[in-house]
């Protein structure tokens, strides 16, 4: 188990729920609205899986880490510990995003990514899928490839705040179940977990998937890979 890895998620996983949840409110009713959101949230990303790349790879994500292991960039027993890393982190900004505003479990439950008016949890799912397998698909791209420039962190940021522009009103644009339940623990808001978990899962394995069975350049055997 990479302890320095999992220190590394917990941060950035931090950052990013500390930053969403009060970017939320501190722009709700805003001219900014929806897009200072999907902004703020997409910096948080470009620069903390930037600033933790080398030590974890950045994921920030489960879904991130659950289709990295689908396309075998990890391992089963470092995934786990990606992911409880992760979670925690996020329920630990969550609490501490409440502390600092000091309204209470309101300011995460006003964080929390509901549903919008009209949208049934099919479609949701479905939302949080396809935004999801653009983010996997994007960090495979851009940061996993060995081909790949080594700027992903800033196009994974801005996969995140196009995600968001694209679903914030469907979905609130999760795309990340931490970042769902980094802020539902603290707020008491649990309402459609099937599409925060289910849809950014799917949406990472199939990525995956697409990512390494068609995409991904293939070694012959004996070639080493890249640095």
């Amino acid at each position: 188990m990479k302890y320095r890895a999992l220190l590394a998620e917990f941060i950035g996983t931090f950052a990013l729920i500390f930053v969403g949840v009060l970017v939320i409110k501190n722009l709700s009713g805003s001219p900014l609205g929806l897009t200072g959101i999907a902004i703020g949230h997409g910096l948080a990303i470009a620069c903390l899986a930037s600033a933790t790349a080398a030590v974890s790879g950045g994921h920030l994500n489960p879904a991130v880490t659950l289709g990295l292991l689908v396309a075998k960039k990890i391992d089963i027993t470092n995934a786990i510990g990606y992911v409880i890393a992760q979670c925690v982190g996020g329920i630990v900004a969550g609490y501490a995003a409440v502390f600092v505003a000091g309204q209470g479990g309101s300011v995460a439950a006003s964080g929390t990514p509901v549903l919008g008016t009209g949208v049934s949890s099919a479609q949701g799912i479905v939302a949080e899928a396809i935004a999801t397998f653009f983010l996997v698909f994007v960090v495979l791209g851009t940061a996993v490839d060995r081909r790949a420039p080594k700027v992903g962190a800033l196009f994974i940021g801005l996969t995140i705040t196009m995600g968001i522009l694209a679903i914030g009103p469907i979905t609130g644009g999760a795309i990340n179940p931490a970042r769902w339940i980094g802020s539902a623990v603290p707020g008491g808001a649990f309402n459609s977990p099937e599409v925060y978990t289910i849809g950014p899962f799917l949406g990472a394995v199939i990525a995956g998937l697409v990512y390494s069975l068609f995409l991904e350049e293939k070694l012959e055997p004996g070639t080493e890979t890249a640095a």
